[in-house]
């Protein structure tokens, strides 16, 4: 079993920056691609960003590109998402997943198999 805790949301200006981490437990992830979720009021989940299993290769939704930077630190069994010049559109619900597809990175929730449970972040203008 993975155990997958997000932390860092809050209430963050317009123009703003804040970094959210995913700290996984119970099994390493480190062989396996992650990826970042978010999901606002009203709307699909969508994807955010994933990296692969190395951290070397990273992809982005075009929404994010240039201001949100996802990375990995597999020493500590942690994933980061840097998130640069917040607008209020990016305010939602942030969920951290690991791939169930092994050390690549996929952009499709369902190729997901453990979630966290979550972190708010609310953009004010």
């Amino acid at each position: 079993q993975v155990q997958l805790v997000e932390s860092g949301g809050g209430l963050v200006q317009a123009g703003g920056s804040t970094r959210l981490s995913c700290a996984a437990s119970g099994r390493s992830c480190s062989s396996y691609g992650m990826g970042w979720f978010r999901q606002a009021p009203g709307k699909e989940r969508e994807f955010v960003a994933a990296i692969n299993g190395s951290g070397g290769r990273t992809n982005y939704a075009d929404s994010v590109k240039g201001r949100f930077t996802i990375s990995r630190d597999n020493a500590k069994n942690t994933m980061y998402l840097q998130m640069n010049s917040l607008n209020p559109e990016d305010t939602a619900v942030y969920y951290c997943a690991r791939s169930a597809i092994g050390s690549g990175y996929t952009t499709k929730g369902y190729e997901y198999d453990y979630w966290g449970q979550g972190t708010q972040v609310t953009v004010s203008s």
